[in-house]
């Protein structure tokens, strides 16, 4: 007799607990090298979500597609592990999965259901492994806040978000929590291949938080003054323009114009923005090169020519054939000719007198007479 396995399982929703947790280890420990124990790069085993400590609505409906995902990339692992007892331990229904558990004194066990039109209805949907990016460490971090996480220079961790105000989401050995992106290096290379390129037109960003500068190369701003993005940074520094001056500007104190009020962001008490960095000290490479790092010259250079630029489309261009055009007899005789129809209608004006404006309803109510009042009541 064939033995039993799982072919497609669909979320009808899930349960947040936090009493037990982590029953996926026991894959990690069953299949280390899927699992990316001796190395990361060959992993097939999808990452299990990590967890957020304060999630919106929209968050939670992004979790349930994700846990989703997940799923059902376990069940289209190859066999081995797909088939394997591990997997049918790991979807066994439990005795705790049925009773609900004991009330967490400062935490709330929720339940989610999974909206029908976003339920997986056809196994061809199922997607491939969830695959995190990695990174390294360049220098030690210490945590400021139970949001944050520490970690030591060489470290290499898994990405699960990144904001673009410089904070981001990372795992590593059960370890979670928020890393400025200043202190992470990717492996392949020193630059991040999904920074984008200057944008020298800009984008207008409203102050939604004042600044003082803390080095030459930023600026400083009051809430709702108006400037320009023209570089968004992945570090969480984004360059901007106030006139003609550029500098380095935290993004998580800027708001695009139209869109709702940024919600609170919760990676310490103080919140404040990640470091710089150039603020670094120690820091490691990996990468023979360094760093492609544009200067604010540069910036200002380019912002200045562009402004330039802009400012000559605008204005009309002369012409060095503007004084053969104005004497030339075609273009005397066509401007001698509107001159003449010009002096004509001012003729004819004064020939026929100007219609005055019709009154208002109050002007005739306050110079007719009371029969006519009383006609128009």
């Amino acid at each position: 007799m064939e033995n039993l396995y799982i072919r497609h399982i669909e979320v009808l929703g899930f349960e947040r607990r936090f009493v037990p947790n982590q029953h996926y280890k026991m894959l990690k420990e069953m299949f280390p090298i899927e699992a990316g124990e001796i190395d990361s790069k060959i992993r097939t085993l999808p990452h299990l979500p990590a967890p957020r400590w304060l999630e919106g609505h929209k968050a939670t409906e992004n979790r349930q597609s994700t846990l989703s995902d997940y799923i059902q990339s376990l069940v289209n692992l190859p066999p081995k592990i797909s088939r394997c007892q591990w997997m049918l331990n790991f979807f066994q229904v439990r005795s705790d999965d049925l009773v609900l558990p004991v009330p967490h004194p400062s935490k709330k066990t929720e339940m989610y259901l999974m909206p029908k039109d976003r339920k997986l209805t056809n196994s061809n949907e199922i997607t491939g492994p969830i695959l995190l990016q990695t990174y390294r460490s360049i220098a030690d971090y210490r945590k400021n806040s139970k949001y944050e996480m520490s970690i030591q220079t060489g470290d290499i961790v898994e990405i699960v978000e990144k904001d673009e105000n410089g904070w981001w989401f990372c795992q590593m050995e059960g370890k979670r929590g928020w890393l400025p992106a200043s202190f992470l290096e990717p492996l392949e290379g020193p630059n991040e291949s999904e920074e984008q390129e200057p944008n020298y037109e800009g984008e207008m960003y409203e102050v939604i938080q004042s600044y003082t500068a803390a080095q030459e190369d930023e600026i400083s701003l009051q809430e709702e003054e108006m400037v320009d993005v023209i570089h968004k940074l992945l570090d969480g520094w984004w360059v901007i323009r106030k006139g003609e001056i550029t500098g380095y500007y935290p993004s998580m104190y800027l708001q695009k114009l139209g869109t709702a009020q940024k919600t609170e962001f919760s990676t310490s008490k103080r919140n404040l923005p990640p470091p710089r960095r150039s603020t670094i000290r120690n820091a490691q490479s990996i990468h023979k090169t360094e760093r492609k790092q544009i200067s604010q010259e540069t910036y200002r250079r380019n912002s200045k020519r562009y402004l330039q630029q802009q400012k000559s489309k605008s204005t009309p261009a002369t012409n060095h054939n503007v004084w053969k055009q104005k004497h030339d007899p075609r273009t005397m005789e066509k401007t001698q000719a509107t001159g003449a129809s010009s002096r004509e209608n001012e003729r004819q004006k004064k020939l026929f007198p100007v219609i005055p404006p019709r009154p208002s309803l109050s002007e005739i109510m306050e110079h007719c007479t009371e029969q006519t009042k009383s006609k128009i009541k």
